[in-house]
């Protein structure tokens, strides 16, 4: 019986878990669905110096905790989250998850990974 609840209890915690894509997976999910939500959780000097994915949202991980509220609206869509290289991401990731957002993406290497695969990138911060 234990092992049965154990089982259980691992089947329903992985299918809650977020995805780790690489950079051609995350971009053909970018491409092919409309209901996305693109999140940048770098710097803002990240975000500017070193580029962003078009259409991405800032909000840098140390902040994200403020701004749950305002992305409860989003629970519905797919969050797509990256950031350099795929840590803090990664940790952005794991709190929406714990805060029940369901489809969440990472992007597993980050913008570092994006730009070696010459997939698109724009400069500067939107007006």
């Amino acid at each position: 019986m234990r092992k049965v609840i154990l089982a259980l209890l691992l089947v329903v915690g992985i299918s809650f878990a977020y995805e780790n894509l690489d950079s051609k997976s995350f971009y053909k999910m970018i491409q092919q669905e409309k209901n996305i939500i693109i999140l940048d959780v770098r710097t803002p000097e990240e975000y500017d110096k070193d580029g962003h994915i078009p259409n991405s949202i800032l909000i840098p991980v140390q902040v994200l905790p403020q701004y749950i509220k305002d992305l409860e609206k989003f629970k519905d869509k797919k969050i797509l989250v990256y950031c350099r290289s795929g840590s803090r991401s990664s940790v952005a990731s794991k709190f929406l998850e714990q805060n029940g957002f369901k489809n969440v993406y990472n992007l597993k290497y980050g913008i570092i990974d994006w730009k070696k695969e010459g997939l698109p990138v724009e400069y500067g911060v939107k007006k």
